[in-house]
């Protein structure tokens, strides 16, 4: 691969620091992606409307992904396509999270739905997607119009088990992945992050060989797999980083950056054919 036609970034551990700021460095980068004739846009695990600040910083011009590419979304928030969890794996699945002791999230159109507010995480949530959940009594109304569940917990070994055995009771009628450490993110069957690779490739007309994909979590693997050339970042796990074209600094570290200076625009330009 040598020509980009589009760069596609993870958000979460990639893009934004562990602290959830996009740093100069690597809104800079995006600009000299831009300014270098290369369209650029993201895909999350967030729901779209926990991406709004980021995508209005970004000045994105292009649809984005989120919910783990269950959703496709233009920047003023417009929804191109949704996919939802079939009910029944919803109500499986939230039964399988209870009976774990795992916390569980849910999301359904606009809202952020739990039954724990005091419970791991939700304060880092809400500063993530700068909006509150709705606490409810009961998720039996909303598990029809389920875009996301997660299960949430400070005890990552006890999540990592819950992904297992989720694996094991769910699929193929829900895609399971870990978006981070402390969440597992259950998804529309069928439905990952290679998804909005292909959705984009569609609608640009871009080669799925002329897309550069970035990430750090094992949700983000499917994307690598359906582009041209992919990097992981630094802080990514072993497995990930091996699932990709190319390895670069920590997300701390302003790692995107660095593989737009290093990567990305010499590929860009012909002057870097090493596939590592």
């Amino acid at each position: 691969m040598t020509k980009v036609s589009l760069v596609l970034s993870d958000v979460d551990g990639t893009l934004v620091t562990t602290d959830k700021r996009l740093t100069d460095a690597n809104l800079a980068a995006v600009r000299e992606l831009a300014a270098a004739g290369i369209p650029f846009t993201i895909s999350s695990s967030r729901p779209p409307f926990g991406l709004r600040g980021l995508v209005e910083r970004l000045a994105l011009q292009l649809p984005f992904g989120a919910f783990n590419g269950g959703a496709l979304a233009l920047p003023d928030m417009t929804m191109i396509e949704q996919h939802l969890i079939p009910t029944d794996a919803a109500q499986r699945a939230l039964a399988l999270l209870a009976a774990r002791g795992i916390d569980a999230w849910l999301f359904a159109g606009n809202e952020w739905l739990l039954q724990n507010p005091t419970g791991a995480y939700v304060d880092h949530e809400e500063r993530t997607l700068q909006a509150g959940p709705t606490v409810v009594p009961s998720y039996e109304p909303y598990v029809r119009t389920a875009a996301k569940i997660v299960g949430v917990s400070a005890d990552h070994a006890a999540l990592a088990a819950c992904e297992t055995a989720a694996r094991e009771a769910l699929s193929p009628a829900v895609t399971v992945n870990r978006s981070q450490p402390y969440y597992l993110d259950l998804t529309p069957p069928g439905i990952d992050k290679g998804t909005v690779v292909e959705a984009l490739s569609r609608r640009l007309a871009i080669p799925p060989e002329e897309i550069v994909t970035l990430g750090d979590m094992e949700n983000d693997v499917p994307m690598f797999r359906k582009s041209g050339f992919s990097i992981a970042m630094g802080n990514a796990p072993p497995e990930v980083q091996a699932a990709a074209s190319a390895v670069t600094g920590t997300n701390d570290a302003d790692g995107f950056a660095q593989a737009v200076e290093r990567i990305i625009l010499p590929r860009h330009r012909g002057e870097d054919q090493r596939p590592r």
